[in-house]
């Protein structure tokens, strides 16, 4: 049998597993910390084709430059002199196009669906339950510019195929009858649906212990031991692992894992935060996003909310900041008068480090330098949404049959 060591215990690591271990390989996941916590806990738990826009857009430079001198703001760039933040700001920036946009739209839209049609199947089998609720997303808007883009972003998913429709005020009240919203509308994507992570992680682990996957954790990878073009093991700590196959999947750390093998995947971790409520008075139907203030909100399996937001471009040992979260808190409020959301104590916030690639594509795909190297990582705010999709990717690619869906566009050596 195989040997398939996957790198990262993260949404994208362990759905690789998953199909790995089905496809009939001998899966072994090496993770740095306890696959208990990260960017796979913390998010708001869409699964979203309505996100079909990459970071990288338009625009986005001349406002991320003001939303600089802005400590609350939902997007920042600590500004220091380092060559991979440089290089990367540099692509960020030529890949920020319209052009770029359109290009993006069809596989972000595709490998979503795919994503979508996966979990949905891991919904009904025994085992996994992860409350996962297809009642759709809605985007609020409060203003007449945010009028404007919404109705172009209407026009773009219909001509995608997806499910979506224009709500004035009245419409979107109506969704959500018990809050008083103040909003000029929303867009709804009915095409949209919704998880509690924390579960979706905790019924992937269980599933995979159960069927024979081996578990490495706490276990950080200081070496590799290579030979012709390929790898033949992993090295973490005093152990060596033999393989046959290598996924890299950690995540924000896949580029300095990478860095061992001689590889560079321009990268940077973008810094998110989330507050988590039990049994609040806040009571929503539908996941929303605050248009303006780029915050998401996430009613989760039938007692939780979560409220969660900002994209801060920082060292990945860059201590936390609580005016992010105050600013999320805040946003809430501009949207739903009536909440009184207290900034929790430091130790009740989340926070982790998204992977962002230059492109807001993730990289998904093998490399010509080593050919039993598969990479799967870059996938931003998008790791939940993506992830069982990306997991069928790797196991095909690993197998060497025809993808579930047109991987070009997510190659590892493109510009």
């Amino acid at each position: 049998m195989e040997k398939v060591i996957i790198i990262g215990g993260g949404i994208i690591g362990l759905s690789s597993a998953f199909y790995l271990q089905e496809a009939g390989y001998a899966v072994t996941v090496i993770d740095s910390t306890d696959m208990q916590q990260g960017c796979s806990y913390g998010n708001a738990g869409y699964v979203c084709p309505s996100h079909f826009v990459p970071l990288a857009t338009p625009g986005i430079v001349k406002q991320g430059l003001k939303w600089m001198l802005n400590a609350k703001s939902p997007f920042y760039v600590q500004p220091r002199l380092n060559g991979d933040l440089i290089s990367w700001g540099l692509k960020f920036m030529k890949s920020a196009t319209r052009e770029h946009v359109e290009r993006s739209a069809v596989p972000l839209r595709d490998i979503a669906l795919l994503s979508k049609q996966l979990y949905e199947t891991w919904s009904r089998q025994h085992g996994m339950d992860f409350s996962y609720e297809p009642k759709g997303m809605l985007e609020l808007f409060k203003t007449d510019g945010s009028l404007h883009h919404a109705e172009e972003t209407l026009t773009e998913a219909r001509r995608l195929g997806l499910d979506a429709r224009l709500l004035n005020r009245e419409e979107l009240q109506a969704m959500e009858p018990g809050a008083g919203i103040d909003a000029l509308g929303a867009l709804f994507f009915a095409c949209d649906a919704q998880l509690y992570p924390n579960k979706l992680m905790s019924s992937l682990l269980t599933w995979l212990q159960q069927h024979g996957v081996q578990l490495e954790v706490n276990q950080e990878v200081t070496g590799f031991v290579t030979e012709g073009g390929r790898i033949r093991g992993v090295k973490a700590g005093v152990r060596h692992y033999p393989a046959d196959h290598v996924v890299l999947a950690a995540g924000v750390w896949s580029s300095g894992v990478a860095k061992q093998l001689g590889l560079r995947i321009p990268m940077v971790g973008g810094r998110g935060y989330s507050v988590t409520f039990e049994n609040a008075p806040y009571k929503l139907h539908h996941s929303i996003i605050l248009s303006e203030a780029r915050v998401a909100i996430s009613p989760m399996d039938g007692n939780k909310i979560r409220f969660g937001g900002t994209m801060e471009i920082t060292a990945l040992n860059a201590p936390p900041r609580m005016q992010r979260v105050q600013g999320i808190l805040e946003s809430v409020k501009r949207y739903f008068p009536a909440y009184d959301i207290p900034v929790p104590a430091a130790d009740k916030v989340w926070y982790g480090y998204r992977p962002c690639s230059a492109d807001g594509l993730p990289y998904i795909g093998n490399t010509q330098q080593y050919t039993n190297l598969t990479l799967a990582t870059g996938h931003s705010m998008l790791g939940i949404s993506l992830g069982a999709g990306t997991g069928k990717l790797v196991s095909e690619l690993v197998q060497g049959v025809p993808p579930s869906m047109d991987v070009t566009p997510f190659s590892v050596g493109r510009g």
